[in-house]
């Protein structure tokens, strides 16, 4: 005669074996904002007239120069991160290649810092955490340490253990703001322990990639603590090198990123891109401080990217409260911000349920790849970003991952591969 269990399980498998018939067409893997969002901006592809070609010390942006940014543009991001004009640098479109250029230029250049001059080269990496940045750091030939991720940042308790204790230890990944991809932001105090580490390496260097400053969802904004400020406190005004981008405000493949850091690193890095470029694209930077205004229009701006984005967070909020009402089978962030959910599963069943999925059409992000090389012994950490799609399809890739979760877990638990005891809190930690 069969269990209760096994009856629930050929009720799922009833269900699950429909959709691997009929599969769903839906795609969860990558931060993207949906076209209503990229609406919002619309304007940008008009705005600038020839009144706007003169900045307003009377530059050209139709011509060469201008290598560290149009002016405007200075006292836009100097705002938006809280540093002074001379802390920063206005580049291209993208924050993840300004954070490239400067690992580059620190590897490698011959006119200044040098970490790759001193041994190994070894950054420590907040996990869960952005796979880009890992897959940039693999890919120039650094070593990766995975830190834990806790409810106020990463656990720093290891962080100071570990930079105490090894000299090849350069540098620390972090998303200080909604972090990517917990929803996590870093505490005062995090921030305060970060800029203060006594560390092994006089050279250690903080990546604060500061994409979601301005990515609310809620009224209950929270914003990390001025990394910058805090080093400069700390007498360690080098250590951090920040960035942000208009890339998910406005157009992610036409906005403007700028990078602060201390007076001297700006200079540094100035330097490096001289022999790079003459300079980026000053119409751009122009069309979007045109359209951007200033700190307040920006914050009115994000609250219409908000009112799109919030009922998506809330409909999968709602959906797993309701499935997973006990949650011990599988654990989820409810973020304020940002751009993504974060599932903790029981251990050993993240793999099984990404690739079930896929099998019936929902494709999120591999499995586990929020962890340096791609590696979780626990094998239990999933990526949803659910921005791109519309409300209705957000909600049929929800119901079909509720049903899959269930399906994967209770098939292991069945088969007796992993304990029904624990829970996925009580494994990893509550994110």
């Amino acid at each position: 005669m069969l269990t209760d269990r096994q009856k629930r399980y050929h009720y799922l498998k009833t269900k699950y074996d429909y959709l691997l018939k009929n599969p769903l067409s839906l795609t969860m893997t990558r931060g993207l904002p949906d076209k209503d969002q990229l609406n919002l901006s619309t304007s940008l592809l008009t705005n600038i007239t020839p009144e706007d070609y003169e900045t307003e010390d009377h530059k050209d942006i139709r011509n060469y120069g201008e290598l560290t940014g149009i002016l405007e543009a200075k006292h836009f991001f100097s705002a938006m991160l809280g540093v002074t004009t001379d802390e920063v640098f206005v580049g291209g479109n993208s924050s993840l290649s300004l954070l490239h250029m400067v690992l580059t230029s620190l590897l490698y250049s011959k006119n200044g810092p040098s970490l790759k001059d001193k041994g190994p080269l070894t950054f420590l990496c907040p996990s869960p955490g952005y796979d880009r940045h890992f897959a940039m750091t693999e890919k120039l030939g650094i070593t990766m340490i995975p830190v834990p991720m806790t409810d106020v940042g990463p656990d720093m308790d290891i962080v100071e253990e570990l930079v105490a204790t090894d000299a090849s230890i350069k540098g620390i990944w972090c998303v200080p703001t909604y972090s990517n991809p917990t929803g996590v932001t870093y505490s005062d105090e995090t921030v305060g322990r970060l800029a203060q580490l006594e560390t092994l390496a006089d050279d250690f260097i903080i990546l604060w990639d500061n994409a979601y400053v301005a990515h609310h969802l809620t009224e209950d904004h929270t914003i990390a603590k001025n990394i910058l400020a805090s080093c400069k406190a700390a007498g360690y005004p080098n250590r951090p090198w920040m960035v942000c981008s208009t890339s998910k405000i406005t157009f992610p493949g036409a906005g403007v990123a700028a990078l602060a850091s201390s007076e001297e690193n700006i200079a540094f890095f100035s330097h490096e891109m001289f022999y790079q470029t003459i300079g980026f694209d000053k119409i751009n930077q122009k069309r979007h401080v045109k359209f951007l205004i200033d700190q307040e229009h920006l914050a009115q701006h994000m609250a219409n990217h908000a009112k799109l984005l919030k009922p998506k967070f809330d409909l999968i909020t709602r959906k797993f409260r309701a499935y997973f009402s006990d949650r011990k089978m599988v654990d989820w962030t409810e973020p304020k911000g940002g751009y993504f959910v974060h599932l903790t599963t029981m251990t050993g069943c993240a793999t099984d349920i990404v690739s079930h999925l896929s099998d019936i059409g929902v494709k999120v992000v591999k499995a586990n790849s929020t962890y340096p090389y791609g590696i979780n012994p626990l094998d239990n950490s999933i990526r949803l970003a659910p921005t791109s799609i519309p409300l209705e399809e957000v909600e049929q890739a929800i119901d079909a991952i509720c049903l899959t979760i269930e399906f994967c877990c209770l098939r292991r638990q069945l088969e007796g591969a992993i304990d029904d005891t624990a829970t996925p809190s009580s494994q990893l930690g509550k994110h």
